[in-house]
């Protein structure tokens, strides 16, 4: 009898180094592949077919993209326990921005972020889906919130640890980085100005059309512009608050 709970309990052990290795190990690496394919596919695609009819320049000193509607109830943000929770979406209010990228699906990707500062490139989808976008390893566009390069906010979620992991090191940017946005119709360039380190998930006024906290509303702006926030889980292994990064259209 001594000899079987022993097993039993060597046979848990195991069984639960096995489920840590997957979760913190090999669903990185699964979606890590998966984002650099997809990257390489749009980027390629881009490449050899011109931008769809109604494409415009943006005045950021490199070409320009689209923005996001009213709110789309397609799809609910993660549940608590994730480590990739976004905040909760907001309501309409405010000022309106422009219309998301036209006939994007949800999960369908349309843009390739990148951030010099921590080596990141990833692609971006529409929504804010586990299972078909956070979860691929992939950043998530807030259904309802700016295109790239229109006024606005365009608000995107990514995971903080586990499944590529990609907004694992955003915690390391500072006021003045650049973050890129690429998309068919050209590639937008905005600056970090502003960081908010630790807020509540149901903070939705980082992510309206003129972003600011509701939780600690001296962080934020004032007036309308083009806004770029990135939103995590903090602190890392945990879903309990969220970090949130601030970056405007370059001019």
């Amino acid at each position: 009898m001594l000899w079987f709970a022993a097993e039993t309990v060597v046979t848990c052990g195991v069984l639960i180094l096995l489920l840590v290795v997957h979760q913190l190990w090999w669903t990185n690496q699964q979606a890590r592949a998966e984002a650099g394919e997809r990257v390489a596919v749009l980027e390629r695609e881009w490449d050899i077919s011109p931008p769809e009819a109604g494409g415009s320049s943006g005045a950021s000193g490199t070409s320009g993209d689209a923005v996001g509607t009213s709110p789309a109830p397609e799809e609910p943000a993660p549940a608590a326990g994730s480590s990739a929770s976004p905040p909760a979406r907001p309501s309409s209010g405010g000022a309106k921005p422009s219309p998301a990228p036209a006939r994007t699906p949800s999960g369908e990707t349309f843009a390739v972020l990148r951030i010099p500062r921590i080596g990141l490139t990833v692609p971006v989808a529409q929504g804010i889906s586990k299972s078909k976008v956070l979860d691929k390893g992939y950043v998530g566009h807030y259904p309802g919130t700016a295109a790239p390069g229109r006024v606005g906010n365009v608000a995107l979620a990514g995971h903080r640890n586990t499944h590529g992991e990609p907004f694992r090191y955003v915690n390391r940017l500072r006021k003045g980085d650049e973050i890129t946005l690429r998309t068919r119709e050209g590639t937008f360039t905005y600056r970090v100005d502003q960081i908010l380190p630790v807020t509540s998930p149901r903070d939705t006024g980082v992510i309206q059309p003129v972003p600011r906290s509701i939780v600690k509303p001296s962080y934020g702006y004032s007036k309308a512009g083009s806004y770029l926030t990135l939103t995590t889980c903090t602190p890392e292994f945990t879903s309990r608050y969220r970090l949130i990064v601030w970056a405007t259209l370059r001019r």
